[in-house]
């Protein structure tokens, strides 16, 4: 269950319920009671960590990348070499 932080507009009290995502926010401050709750946007302590998981490239195959980008990157530089030789 995820775990939201509220605040209140009327005294400024800040807190955190740990609540099912279908459940009502809640709309009365503990500390004041009045009704001006609102949610606050925060960031989240969701990481994935492991050998299985990147920042970025999600899902990216070594072996597949790395024999495509050598190669690709073998055929490129022996062009260019070619067609810098046939230049001169």
């Amino acid at each position: 269950m995820p775990i939201y932080e509220y605040t209140c507009n009327a005294c400024g009290h800040e807190f955190e319920l740990l609540q099912h995502i279908g459940d009502l926010p809640p709309e009365i401050c503990p500390e004041c009671g009045e009704q001006q709750v609102r949610k606050l946007i925060s960031m989240t302590s969701f990481v994935l960590k492991g050998s299985g998981w990147y920042r970025d490239h999600y899902g990216l195959k070594r072996s597949a990348s790395s024999s495509t980008s050598s190669s690709t990157g073998s055929t490129s530089k022996s062009s260019s070499t070619a067609a810098a030789a046939a230049a001169k």
